[in-house]
């Protein structure tokens, strides 16, 4: 680990790496709170995997892979929402479709493309140290978005999640902010492709809020520990990864996974020294 540091001072990439953890981290930590308390990481999912589609097909047009995921994981967003509000009963077949339909349709357009075939991996499972000047400046702009929309209807947003039926007793639009909600995870998901790639994106917006959530005792702390359990866990696992060469965003979720399972037996073993 002693060798990324020093190599942080000398290498753009690195620098870029950096940054764009802590620009993941923390949308990550924010909306990975609502995804957790929630219980709609299934949903997440869906959107997830349905992005590669957006990013497969603006790699066919020859645009940004980043901007399609970004388009992609937005309508994907709100026809999830919409589905899961009005059609619960088919709600695991439709996502499930959303799911595959989605990667099979990006992989389509991937290896259609003429010229220079991309490297599927890299969209499966991130690869944090290709990210570029623009990649940030766009991942800056998506935490702007995020971070505003949720200081300006936290309470919205809390009333949502934790009573629907009390929200709706005093006026809120219940379905109008879930799909916002929908859309903002969304957003968030596209962050986080660039760290850890689709396959393990559930992992990274799951987990850092989950331990946060064996301390936190309200949603705004939750929040504010997440942030800094993603961040640890994002720059710790690109450092851990990067002597031995490592794919980083395995060695992210890993770290994430770890740091989950040591909240979980430190918060029982406090508890049961308590009793």
């Amino acid at each position: 680990m002693i060798d990324f540091f020093f190599a942080l001072l000398d290498y753009k990439f690195l620098q870029n790496a950096v940054i764009a953890c802590l620009l993941a981290s923390v949308g990550c930590g924010i909306m990975g709170s609502y995804v957790v308390v929630k219980r709609i990481g299934f949903l997440a999912g869906g959107i997830a995997h349905t992005v590669l589609a957006g990013m497969g097909i603006a790699y066919f047009l020859d645009a940004s892979p980043l901007l399609g995921a970004v388009i992609t994981a937005l309508v994907a967003g709100a026809c999830i929402a919409w589905i899961n509000l009005r059609w619960k009963q088919n709600e695991d077949v439709l996502i499930a479709a959303f799911w595959s339909v989605g990667m099979a349709v990006g992989i389509l357009f991937i290896t259609r493309t003429p010229g220079y075939s991309v490297d599927l991996m890299s969209y499966l499972f991130g690869n944090i140290l290709l990210v570029s000047s623009g990649d940030i400046v766009l991942m800056t702009v998506l935490d702007f978005v995020i971070v505003v929309t949720v200081i300006l209807f936290y309470k919205q947003f809390l009333a949502a999640t934790f009573d629907e039926e009390f929200a709706r007793l005093r006026g809120i639009n219940i379905e109008g902010f879930y799909i916002l909600l929908m859309c903002l995870v969304a957003l968030t998901v596209v962050l986080l492709i660039q760290i850890v790639g689709l396959i393990l994106v559930i992992a990274l917006l799951t987990l850092p809020a989950a331990s946060a959530a064996q301390v936190a005792g309200s949603v705004s702390r939750m929040m504010v520990v997440s942030v800094l359990l993603s961040i640890f866990v994002t720059v710790g696992g690109l450092a851990i990864s990067y002597g031995p060469d490592l794919p980083a965003g395995a060695t992210i979720v890993i770290t994430a996974g770890i740091v989950y399972v040591f909240f979980i037996i430190g918060t029982r073993l406090i508890r049961y020294r308590q009793n």
